[in-house]
């Protein structure tokens, strides 16, 4: 299966991205294709280079061509300046010049992280993303967002870079630890709902098929989360407009994982910040009566948290929203639901503001 991201500002840069089971096999082959290289720096973490790193580089290998794997250890509190120097440095000791290209190998650390080693390195050299986990298959592996976080926040230094191309092999689905295949599902529910009712209904409906990992289950929430993905982020590539969208929950899950110095994993993070902001929604009259409720319904239906983790103070939580990208004036910004499948807008932005200093007033 083959979903193009066509970027309407940038035609020369659309991508696809591929989802079916065994395309690891024949990932060599297609990225001759698609992003033909001297060499591939391999990136990425220490628990996935355990599980795949070693055979995919060898696949390389047997198709004479020339990659080499860097390796860093797992884990969002990683995802630092400090990382992406060391990694810059020895693809620079190892000589990989401008014609080299960067495979990200794991999931949305090491996504954000080789995609920003890519589009810095040399001033900037081609990327292909390999997710494998559910959250980087159906979200951070697509749209070009790349970074590392700061002690300030989550995030806050990056770069746009799109990929040549995503290959979603959904074989590695099989062996994913269940607190992460939830992880993922909070996207997917985010998915539902900010742009498709009906995908909503879906997951409620298919729940047990998707715990149980049956084939036909999974897939579907991939291809239709990616397509959901793919279609705004092709209107919005640098999120000018409705690409905001895609942050409903974000706002207070980037706060979360922040003063927990990423102890919260980034789904479960989304998932609580969903809760928390679909009540906001609703509290401002913005949200039809009862979204908050499906939304958390739903959320537990996939063993997600809805309350804040103890080390999340108010005041701790309000800073750090303070800092975060889509904060104007000290105003935070919350992409909000209308209704389950339709977001908030109100001509001008796709987000709703509230006061800074600890937000007397919410404005629209």
């Amino acid at each position: 299966m083959t979903i193009r991201v066509a970027l309407a500002a940038r035609r020369d840069a659309s991508y696809d991205i591929l989802i079916g089971g065994g395309l690891l096999a024949d990932l060599p082959a297609r990225l001759k294709v698609a992003c033909p290289a001297s060499r591939y720096a391999v990136i990425t973490d220490s628990h996935v280079a355990k599980l795949l790193g070693d055979h995919v580089v060898a696949r390389f290998h047997d198709a004479t061509l020339q990659a080499q794997l860097f390796e860093f250890p797992a884990g969002e509190w990683n995802k630092t300046r400090e990382t992406w120097a060391t990694l810059s440095d020895r693809m620079l000791a190892a000589r990989f010049g401008r014609d080299s290209a960067v495979v990200a190998l794991g999931g949305g650390v090491v996504g954000d992280l080789a995609g920003f080693v890519a589009a810095t390195y040399l001033r900037g050299i081609p990327c292909v993303q390999v997710p494998t986990t559910l959250l980087a298959m159906i979200d951070s592996s697509i749209g070009g967002k790349t970074g590392v976080d700061v002690p300030a926040g989550k995030n806050l230094l990056g770069a746009f870079h799109q990929p040549r191309l995503v290959v979603a092999d959904l074989d590695v689905l099989g062996s994913l630890p269940p607190a992460q295949l939830a992880a993922g599902m909070a996207e997917a529910v985010k998915h539902g709902v900010i742009a498709d009712r009906q995908y909503f209904d879906t997951l409620e409906q298919e729940h047990g098929a998707v715990t149980a990992r049956e084939a036909g289950a999974l897939e579907r929430v991939v291809r239709r989360s990616v397509e959901i993905k793919a279609e705004v982020v092709a209107a919005d590539e640098r999120e000018a407009g409705r690409r905001a969208i895609l942050n409903f929950g974000h706002t207070v899950a980037h706060a979360i994982e922040a003063t927990a110095k990423f102890a919260t994993p980034h789904g479960e993070a989304v998932a609580i910040g969903m809760a928390y902001e679909a009540r906001l929604a609703e509290a401002l009259g913005i949200a039809e009566a009862g979204t908050a409720n499906r939304v958390q319904r739903l959320l537990e239906r996939y063993n997600l948290p809805l309350d804040l983790p103890a080390s999340a103070t108010v005041d701790a939580l309000v800073a750090a929203m303070q800092l975060d990208k889509k904060a104007r004036e000290s105003a935070v910004r919350f992409a909000l639901p209308q209704a389950i499948g339709r977001m908030h807008a109100d001509g001008k932005s796709w987000t709703v503001a509230a006061g800074g200093g600890g937000g007397a007033g919410v404005n629209t």
